[in-house]
């Protein structure tokens, strides 16, 4: 079976990101960040439902209660999507004004791991060392993992649960760090993976059934599967598009993988030599598959 990619989302996001795979309704959970919106598109209906954001808003995750929990400017947030309403369960980066969430996922125990960045002047061009890793815990505590981020991005656990994986974007490269299940701490940090020449700016990433790990490459136009334990890249799949930001596995067996792009910063010419810049895109024939998306338990 050959690799094919499709445009499945038409519809032009600023910044598309955080895509998660919703089994139940066959539904694709996407944001765009600086759109201020939160998108859920139906693969059977080819229709798509909106939530508007009064903030940036930097990743949506499933809860298992029902709804969604967001991070939204500097505060981890419940949305109800049936009445299109945001409660705030906590702020972070109190003393950092110009901060905002950026890329998040739920770790294996139902805790949603999420990081911020400062906010950008124009793509990728923003204070650097200002962001910081965070989880927050069923109870609603925050927990601050280590800071001095430039932009916190893609993140997943290993299938075994004791390695956490991990993309601070301008260090152009893939981080794992040893990680205890029961507490949530990590330690040890260590690289995986170090961007190519050619290869972009590591941006969200999203684990296979085989250990395996797929990287959207910011300005790369591609997405990259690389083995942890090696660190060597296994595969590359262009992209009709430069700006891709991040990916998830879907579908009916998981063998789909959604890739979300940007089109924010592109000027005219730009979109004229790629239209589909913003949009969501299908991988079909990969011969990978992913694993299910965790739900935030609290």
């Amino acid at each position: 079976m050959s690799v094919k990619v499709e445009c499945v989302v038409k519809e032009r996001c600023e910044i598309g990101e955080g895509p998660v795979w919703e089994e139940k309704e066959g539904t694709l959970l996407f944001v765009d960040i600086s759109g201020q919106k939160i998108h859920r598109w139906n693969s059977t209906t080819n229709q798509k439902e909106t939530v508007a954001t009064e903030k940036f808003v930097g990743c949506a995750v499933p809860r298992r209660s029902g709804g969604y929990v967001i991070g939204e400017g500097r505060s981890f947030g419940a949305l109800d999507w049936e009445s299109k309403s945001i409660s705030t369960i906590a702020v972070i980066d109190e003393d950092k004004p110009n901060n905002r969430f950026n890329d998040g996922k739920v770790d294996p125990a139902g805790r949603l791991f999420a990081g911020t960045m400062a906010m950008e002047e124009r793509p990728t061009v923003l204070e650097l060392k200002q962001g910081s890793l965070f989880s927050l815990n069923k109870d609603h505590i925050v927990v601050k993992h280590f800071n001095q981020v430039d932009i916190s991005n893609g993140l997943d656990w290993s299938l075994d649960h004791k390695t956490f994986y991990y993309i601070d974007s301008l260090t152009y490269t893939v981080e794992a760090f040893n990680y205890d299940i029961n507490t949530g701490s990590i330690s040890n940090r260590r690289m995986v993976y170090k961007m190519e020449e050619g290869e972009g700016i590591p941006d969200g990433m999203c684990i296979d059934a085989d250990g395996r790990l797929w990287v959207a490459c910011y300005n790369g136009g591609r997405v990259i599967q690389i083995d942890p334990q090696t660190g060597v890249r296994l595969q590359t799949v262009k992209l009709p598009v430069d700006k891709t930001t991040s990916c998830c596995f879907g579908g009916r067996d998981y063998s789909d993988l959604y890739v979300t792009s940007a089109c924010k910063g592109m000027d005219e010419a730009d979109m004229a030599k790629q239209p589909q810049a913003g949009c969501v895109f299908r991988i079909t024939g990969l011969g990978a598959k992913g694993i299910p998306a965790n739900s935030f338990t609290g």
